[in-house]
């Protein structure tokens, strides 16, 4: 760990101190505990009780995608702040050694690294869109995905809710606009009934996406007054920010527009997502419920441990 570097303070600290988390000594870069783990296997398994009944098609990607993919997605557009490329070493011996001694001096030793044919993948829906394109149109009744990934976004924070490194689990409904915004307004029921059964405090609301820029700032205007985004929202670092923990998301027609995926009637097909953040209602449960998972509440142990 850095010596002279500032020391993590506040909730962070105590997760820390108490060994849930493991301080890398790069901010929002944490190792894990057994039992951190087992609280976020409880949860996936509560996740899973919720939505397993409607018949996703499971898929589980690597952390990383395609960086073609990902430059058709479109994220560079609205949040090349966010971004995580992978480069790697291509140069001779004569490079190698001088690699070497950058190293050994402590100066910056990547400017001869070169970009490979994979990006840090930043959203676990985002490999999916190109594999449905490719099956052709959707069937009638549309489709459904259950997927989970690490996803990598470059914000590094104190916070221990903002990781660079996070997973993300979630539902992908594609189909007719209809299908996908009944999709939507089941989960947002499904979601605040199941965070509620946690005994954690909520609050529901309209949200935006972080675009870049001033054309973001308009794209962020446009997305809340369409009440495109919603976001369950739980107090963990502070009160009066409180972090969200589920996202319920519909993007209309802009991935069937960007990936070419139609209906069974050959119209552009509408997407529509729930997003459940691993790790931060995992932190929510620390945060409200304490480090003793034996002291938490009967009610709350009775529905992560049924």
């Amino acid at each position: 760990m850095c010596q002279n570097c500032p020391q993590p303070q506040g909730f962070l600290a105590e997760l820390i101190d108490s060994g849930l988390l493991i301080d890398t000594g790069v901010d929002g870069l944490y190792g894990r505990s057994g039992l951190f783990e087992e609280v976020i296997a409880r949860f996936d398994d509560l996740i899973t009780r919720h939505g397993g009944q409607d018949g996703a098609e499971v898929v589980r990607f690597p952390p990383a995608m395609s960086r073609k993919h990902f430059e058709k997605s479109g994220y560079l557009k609205s949040f090349p702040q966010l971004a995580g490329t992978v480069h790697s070493f291509a140069g001779d011996e004569r490079a190698h050694a001088e690699l070497l001694h950058k190293v050994a001096d402590g100066v910056d030793w990547t400017d001869g690294q070169i970009s490979t044919e994979v990006v840090l993948t930043p959203a676990a829906c985002y490999p999916l869109y190109p594999v449905v394109a490719k099956r052709g149109p959707l069937k009638a009744d549309g489709a459904l995905f259950d997927l989970q990934s690490y996803c990598f976004r470059h914000e590094p924070s104190k916070d221990p809710a903002r990781m660079q490194l996070f997973r993300m689990r979630e539902y992908v409904r594609f189909g007719t606009p209809e299908q996908v915004t009944e999709f939507r307004a089941t989960w947002l029921e499904r979601g605040q009934e199941m965070m509620a059964s946690l005994g954690v405090p909520l609050n529901l609301d309209v949200a935006n996406d972080p675009f870049f820029g001033r054309a973001g700032r308009m794209l962020a205007n446009n997305q809340r007054d369409q009440r495109l985004k919603f976001e369950l929202l739980i107090p963990i670092e502070s009160e009066e920010k409180p972090t969200a923990c589920l996202s319920f998301n519909y993007h209309q027609d802009h991935f069937g527009t960007t990936w070419g995926i139609q209906t069974a009637a050959g119209e552009t097909a509408h997407t529509a997502c729930v997003g459940f953040g691993m790790e931060r209602v995992a932190l929510a449960l620390f945060k409200h419920h304490g480090y003793d998972v034996e002291r938490w509440p009967a009610s709350v142990r009775n529905v992560l441990w049924p």
